[in-house]
């Protein structure tokens, strides 16, 4: 399993709340508006990918990153998670 972080910036409000229905299909929790992370296998990380890549729109942008587990327990978290369902 990998930690994913997807952070993205889409102005088409279509193309981002199908962007974020994905990202939620998958299980990842939202940290901030655009921002959604969580733990997937190789294969699952793979096809959201695909995924995202189809539904951002010609001018959308979407960044996945992976993050280790050592890295992901040295974050630090400053102010209160954003909770939006």
């Amino acid at each position: 399993m990998i930690r994913i972080l997807v952070i993205y910036d889409i102005q088409n409000d279509r193309c981002r709340t199908k962007v974020c229905d994905v990202c939620l299909d998958y299980g990842l929790d939202r940290q901030q508006y655009s921002v959604f992370s969580g733990l997937l296998k190789k294969r699952q990380a793979h096809a959201l990918q695909k995924e995202l890549l189809v539904h951002a729109g010609e001018t959308g942008y979407v960044v996945l990153v992976p993050i280790s587990s050592d890295d992901w327990d040295k974050r630090i978290e400053i102010g209160r998670p954003l909770h939006v369902s």
